[in-house]
């Protein structure tokens, strides 16, 4: 199996909609891997530095997500081709993984 970690933030907008959104319809409708989970920081900063955090005076969080999806390393990498365009590239890990029955 291969895992890929897709780091975003929930203010990320993609070409139609939401990027999350549009990355759950491509992993969901047009590959249907195994398995997404989506994991909602409680604090983060990307290359700017700038520290987001939740926080009850703020309105307007841009929270960082992590999407994490797994599945054969074939669809996993047509999964990640797909998404090329709308993900940067240094913003996407993936590395092998075994599953225990």
């Amino acid at each position: 199996m291969l895992l890929a970690r897709i780091y975003l933030s929930e203010a990320d907008q993609g070409r139609k909609k939401n990027l999350l959104a549009e990355i759950m319809n491509i992993l969901h409708d047009r590959h249907k891997v195994h398995g997404v989970t989506v994991f909602r920081g409680i604090a983060g900063f990307g290359r700017k530095g700038e520290v987001h955090s939740a926080d009850l005076l703020r309105l307007n969080v841009h929270l960082p997500l992590v999407v994490e999806f797994f599945d054969e390393p074939i669809t996993v990498e047509a999964a990640l081709a797909s998404l090329k365009d709308i993900v940067p590239s240094d913003h996407v890990i993936s590395w092998p993984v075994s599953c225990r029955a």
